[in-house]
């Protein structure tokens, strides 16, 4: 996973431990959390524009 380039998210302020990392890959998205580069989740572009949408919609705004 060495050979991926890592993109920060333009939400985090560098102050903090925790940020949202994103890479580009031949079969798909790498997701994971600057604190734990090792644990990487694997996504389609497809399948994360529809969470993205959701977020931004409201859609999993719901209290349990």
């Amino acid at each position: 996973m060495s050979d991926l380039t890592w993109q920060k998210s333009s939400f985090s302020d560098g102050a903090g431990p925790n940020c949202m990392e994103l890479a580009s890959a031949p079969d798909g998205v790498r997701i994971r959390e600057s604190d734990e580069p090792d644990a990487v989740v694997r996504t389609t572009p497809a399948a994360l524009g529809g969470f993205i949408r959701a977020i931004k919609t409201g859609r999993l705004d719901r209290t349990l």
